[in-house]
C-alpha cells in the first residue's frame, strides 16, 4: 500500500517530491474532522457554563473552567511540535484525539467543580496537540499562495461548530443535562480516529533530537503561578498579600529560568531564533493580545445573554450565530483574497481595528438593549476577528525555513493560547470584583430575607426564582459589570491593531514544504517507504 501511494506522489523538476491534489484532499479532510472535534468542544460548552458553576460551585470559578483547558493547550502545543518531528504527525495527532476523549469523558462524570476543572485540564492537553498537528501538517502539504483557498474549507468547519456548538450545548443543558456537552464528544472523537487511521497518509522523515521537558515544566510552572495571580488578585487574596506576591515572584523567576534553559538546551522546546524573524515577533503580540482580550470578553457573552436577556441556554446558543456568521463569512473571503493576491498584510490591520470596534460597542449594551442591537455588535466583532486568527498562522510559517514549521506554528498558537487564559483569568476577576462592588448597592438589603450571596450569582434558572425586587437588582449588576469587562478589552485590542501595522509583508512561497525542503537533500522520486502507514 505504501510503495503503491509514494508512487502517486509527483516529482518535481529538482528531484523532489509533492502529494498530489488528490492526496492533498484525502489528507485535509481527516485534518479538519479533528480539527471540527476541538473547535466544538470550545463552543458547545459556552452556553452551559453559567448552569455548570451554578449547580457545582458558584460564579467565582467559571474562569477556571475555561482557564485550566487554555493552560494546558497551551503548555502542550511546542512539545507536540517537537514529538512530532520525532514520531509523526499521525501518531501525535491520534495521541491527542485520545487524550482529548479522556478529558471529556471525565468532565462529564465530574462530580464537583475541583474535578471539572482537573478533567478540562487533561481534555486541554488533547486539544493543544489537534489544533498543533492540523495546522504543521497543512503547513507540511500545502504552499502558502495556495493555503488561503482551504481557508474556506476550514470556515466551513467552523461555521458547523459554530452553529452546531452553542445550539447543541443549550439543548443538553435545557432538556438533558449540561454533561452530555462533554459526553458528545465521544462519537465525534472515535469517528475522528477512524477516518485518521484509514485515510491520514503523509511523507514523513524521522529527525531524531532530545525533548526539552525541563523547559516545559518551566514553562508550566511558570505560567501556572502568574495565572493564579491574576486569578486570585483582589478576590481570593489582596494584591499586596503575601500569597499573591509569592507568586509573583515565583512566575516571573521561573519563567526566567525557562528563557535560560531555551539558551542551553540543544533543541529547545521555542527556540529563540524564531524571534529573530520580524513576522515572528510582530505574529506573537498580536496574537497574544488578541487571544488576551476575545478570549477574556467572548467567554462572557453566554453569562450576559442568559442572565441579563433572561433567554434559555438554548436560546442564547442562537443568539452567538451572528457572530460566529461574521467570523466564518470574512474568514472565508480573507483566504481567497490572499490566494488571488499573494497580499496578507491588509487584512490584520482591518481585522484589529474592526474588532476594537465592536468590543466598544459591545461595552455600551445595558439591560434595555434589544436583540437587534446585540446582534449587530456582535457581527462587527465577528467580521473583525475572521481576518486574523488564521491570517498570522499564515503569515508566519511562510516567514520562516522547514526546520522550525512546526516550533514555529506551535508557537505563534501559543501566545494565542497564553493571551487567551490570562484574558479568561484577568477579565474573571475584573467581573467578580464589579460585581461585589455593584450587587450591595444595586440589591435592596430589605427585600433580600435571607437570600444568601451565593444565591445571587447562582445559575440563571435559580436566578429567576428570586423576589422581582432582588432580581432587578441582580440583572442591572451583571449588566454593568460585564459591559466593564468589554470596556477593558477596547485598550488592549487596541495595541494588537498599532502592532499590526509592523507586521512585513513577505512574497507568499509557491511550494509546499512536503517535497521542497531546501534545507535537505532532495528525496528520490520513489522511497522504501516515505509514507506514514496506517
Amino acid at each position: 500500500m505504501a510503495s503503491e501511494q509514494s508512487a502517486s506522489l509527483r516529482t518535481t523538476t529538482t528531484g523532489q517530491t509533492q502529494l498530489s491534489h488528490r492526496q492533498v484532499q484525502v489528507v485535509f479532510s481527516g485534518l479538519m474532522l479533528g480539527m471540527l472535534l476541538a473547535s466544538l468542544d470550545q463552543t458547545i460548552v459556552a452556553t452551559a457554563l453559567p448552569t455548570i458553576v451554578g449547580e457545582l460551585g458558584g460564579l467565582q470559578h467559571l474562569s477556571w473552567i475555561i482557564t485550566a483547558y487554555l493552560l494546558t493547550s497551551t503548555a502542550s502545543m511546542p512539545l507536540y511540535g517537537k514529538l512530532s518531528d520525532l514520531f509523526g504527525r499521525k501518531l501525535l495527532f491520534q495521541f491527542a484525539i485520545t487524550v482529548f476523549l479522556i478529558g471529556s469523558a471525565l468532565s462529564g462524570a465530574a462530580q464537583s467543580m475541583l474535578q471539572l476543572i482537573g478533567s478540562r485540564a487533561v481534555q486541554g492537553l488533547g486539544a493543544g496537540g489537534i489544533i498543533t498537528m492540523s495546522q504543521a501538517t497543512i503547513g507540511d502539504i500545502i504552499a502558502p499562495r495556495e493555503r488561503g483557498r482551504y481557508q474556506g474549507y476550514m470556515g466551513t468547519v467552523f461555521a458547523i461548530a459554530s452553529v452546531a456548538g452553542p445550539l447543541l450545548g443549550g439543548l443538553f443543558t435545557d432538556h438533558l443535562t449540561w454533561r452530555w456537552v462533554f459526553y458528545i464528544n465521544l462519537p465525534l472523537g472515535l469517528l475522528a480516529l477512524v477516518v485518521t487511521q484509514t485515510v491520514l497518509r503523509l511523507p514523513f522523515r524521522r529527525q531524531k533530537h532530545p525533548i526539552d521537558y525541563l523547559g516545559s515544566a518551566l514553562m508550566v510552572a511558570g505560567l501556572s503561578s502568574l495565572l493564579l495571580v491574576t486569578s486570585w488578585g483582589g478576590t481570593e487574596y489582596a494584591w499586596g498579600s503575601p500569597e499573591i506576591i509569592g507568586l509573583s515572584v515565583a512566575g516571573v523567576l521561573l519563567l526566567c529560568l525557562f528563557v535560560l534553559q531555551e539558551t542551553r538546551a540543544p533543541e529547545p522546546l521555542l527556540p529563540l531564533r524564531l524571534f529573530g524573524e520580524q513576522v515572528f515577533r510582530v505574529g506573537a503580540v498580536i496574537m497574544f493580545v488578541l487571544g488576551l482580550a476575545m478570549f477574556g470578553t467572548v467567554a462572557f457573552l453566554p453569562l450576559y445573554l442568559q442572565v441579563v436577556d433572561g433567554v434559555s441556554a438554548t436560546m442564547s446558543g442562537l443568539r452567538l450565530a451572528p457572530l460566529m456568521l461574521g467570523v466564518v463569512v470574512t474568514s472565508v473571503l480573507s483566504g481567497q483574497m490572499i490566494s488571488k493576491t499573494g497580499k496578507y498584510r491588509f487584512y490584520p490591520i482591518t481585522g484589529t481595528a474592526i474588532t476594537t470596534l465592536g468590543l466598544f460597542l459591545l461595552s455600551r449594551l445595558d439591560a434595555g438593549s434589544g436583540f437587534l442591537e446585540e446582534s449587530s455588535y456582535m457581527v462587527v466583532l465577528g467580521i473583525g476577528l475572521g481576518m486574523i486568527m488564521q491570517v498570522i498562522v499564515l503569515a508566519v510559517q511562510n516567514a520562516v525555513p522547514y526546520r522550525d514549521l512546526g516550533a514555529a506554528t506551535a508557537g505563534a498558537n501559543l501566545f494565542r493560547s497564553l493571551g487567551a487564559a490570562f484574558g479568561v483569568a484577568i477579565f474573571g476577576s475584573i467581573l467578580n470584583n464589579r460585581l461585589d462592588y455593584y450587587l450591595p448597592r444595586l440589591v435592596p438589603t430589605t427585600a433580600l430575607n435571607g437570600i444568601s450571596r451565593a444565591a445571587l450569582t447562582a445559575s440563571p434558572a435559580q436566578l429567576r426564582t428570586l423576589p422581582a425586587p432582588v432580581l432587578h437588582g441582580v440583572i442591572e449588576a451583571f449588566s454593568r459589570s460585564l459591559s466593564t469587562v468589554f470596556l477593558w478589552a477596547v485598550p488592549i485590542t487596541l495595541l494588537s491593531f498599532l502592532a499590526s501595522w509592523l507586521l512585513r509583508e513577505i512574497p507568499l512561497r509557491e511550494h509546499a514544504h512536503v517535497g521542497a525542503q531546501t534545507e535537505q537533500p532532495p528525496m528520490p522520486a520513489v522511497a522504501t517507504d516515505p509514507i506514514e502507514g496506517p
